[in-house]
């Protein structure tokens, strides 16, 4: 469980440092629809931080549910908001890592998908 929070905390502390220095150092730099993309990478991984904390402080969870929920929305922001900061951040052509984001955004609906099903089966289970 700490490992998982912990990570959730990195990538949120993250998540504020590469806003941070989006708004001040990148405003400049990147176009309006640029800075717009890399905004929405920030914004995705913060909403699942989010949810990374959450799933790990539900009591309702079993450590390996924690873990497989963990573990699908991490690859996601690795994927999703990492492809969109290497494109930005590092110059990394995006005709080159075209399948990374959208790949991310499946690890995120699945994550989603597992976290819906577990909630239906309490439901079920309590009715």
């Amino acid at each position: 469980m700490y490992k998982n929070l912990t990570i959730a905390a990195f990538l949120g502390m993250l998540a504020v440092i590469l806003g941070a220095f989006g708004a001040h150092a990148l405003k400049t730099k990147l176009s309006p629809e640029a800075l717009n993309s890399f905004e929405t990478a920030i914004r995705y991984q913060m909403y699942h931080v989010l949810v990374l904390l959450f799933v790990n402080m539900y009591e309702g969870f079993s450590e390996k549910m924690k873990n497989r929920i963990s573990y699908l929305f991490i690859v996601g922001i690795l994927l999703f908001s990492g492809s969109i900061y290497c494109i930005y951040l590092l110059g990394v052509s995006a005709k080159s890592i075209w399948f990374i984001t959208p790949l991310g955004g499946v690890f995120f609906i699945i994550g989603w998908l597992i976290l819906t099903i577990e909630f239906v089966k309490k439901v079920i289970k309590n009715t």
